[in-house]
């Protein structure tokens, strides 16, 4: 299996993971995500980024888990990054 997967390999995998955990589109905003991994992977490290998308689905979860309160968990755990000075 390649590590090197074509767009839409992604939207399948994340309309098996909305099928198997019933959520829906905007439970699962993956633009949002990816740019949230973007800015974490330059403005910090690379191997920072999963762990902050948990972090802020962690964050969101606890918070009550609409899909605002991930878009503001996102945009904090970015604004983060965006100001990170190790």
């Amino acid at each position: 299996m390649s590590d090197h997967l074509p767009p839409e390999a992604l939207d399948h995998w994340a309309d098996a993971l909305r099928e198997r955990f019933g959520l829906a589109p905007e439970d699962v905003p993956i633009s949002l995500i990816l740019d949230l991994a973007k800015d974490v992977a330059n403005g910090v490290a690379r191997p920072a980024a999963p762990f902050s998308a948990f972090v802020a689905g962690l964050v969101a979860g606890r918070a009550g888990g609409s899909p605002e309160q991930v878009r503001e968990a996102a945009a904090a755990v970015s604004e983060l990054a965006s100001t990170w000075e190790a």
